[in-house]
């Protein structure tokens, strides 16, 4: 059997606030099979964003284990967590966080201009990418010339452009109207479908997490169950197993 993607064990996570204690993750446990969309959901404060920014490396837990691809990244130096994430973890923002005066192809593109990509190989794996996202026709537009859907598919064809093992989505809806929340959904569940990918998304919504194969429900720092997926839209069923689970 292949081993998973992202397998999280035990893990543990607390932060100062004055003179304060914050319990953020205790003992979570969560695990990512290859080409699997697998959603956390909770409340504010439940522990969602903590995840998930051990996941990919950019905090370190107080105990447990993150590993990626068999590699546990808290032992890893700075350094070589900080190259692993670039080169096998895509993370896709709520807020986009693209660049305002580059075009969506130089967005993207900046993955590549950091690892030295050479020119030609550059513009051959750019050009794949936003076909793939379906911006091909928006590749000289900057930022403020597109919608918030269509900047939300930069940053997700800019998080997709080292081919990584895993994508890490942070409420990647949270700033999008209905429709355009729905055609990301829709891509996020055709990556691990169609290509194969393996992606770890956080939400709040029922809906968001009705499209992916597995859900963890967080609450208090804690998992306190999974929800496993059928159709995607059936927000409803996500939403009242949810409200069995948090109470």
């Amino acid at each position: 059997m292949a081993e998973p993607v992202l397998k999280v064990d035990n893990l543990s996570k607390s932060y100062r606030l004055g003179s304060q204690e914050i319990r953020a993750l205790d003992d979570v446990s969560v695990t990512v099979e290859g080409g699997q969309l697998v959603a956390i959901m909770g409340a504010s404060g439940s522990g969602k964003s903590t995840l998930l920014h051990l996941a990919g490396g950019l905090d370190t837990p107080d105990t447990g284990t993150v590993c990626v691809e068999g590699q546990n990244l808290a032992s890893m130096s700075d350094r070589k967590r900080t190259l692993f994430r670039r080169r096998r973890i895509g993370i896709i923002f709520q807020t986009f966080n693209l660049l305002p005066t580059l075009s969506a192809w130089e967005n993207v593109a900046v993955p590549l201009l950091v690892d030295g990509t050479s020119g030609a190989a550059m513009r051959e794996l750019v050009a794949d990418i936003m076909r793939l996202v379906h911006l091909e026709n928006r590749a000289h537009h900057r930022p403020q010339a597109m919608s918030g859907g269509e900047q939300q598919r930069v940053a997700i064809a800019r998080a997709l452009l080292n081919d990584p093992a895993l994508v890490l989505a942070d409420e990647p809806t949270g700033n999008l109207d209905s429709i355009n929340a729905a055609e990301i959904w829709q891509l996020l569940r055709r990556l691990t479908r169609e290509m194969g990918k393996t992606v770890l998304m956080v939400t709040h919504e029922a809906l968001a997490a009705s499209y992916a194969d597995r859900v963890y429900v967080l609450k208090d720092g804690r998992v306190i169950g999974t929800i496993e997926q059928g159709e995607p839209g059936h927000a409803a069923l996500v939403a009242a197993r949810y409200a069995e689970l948090a109470g």
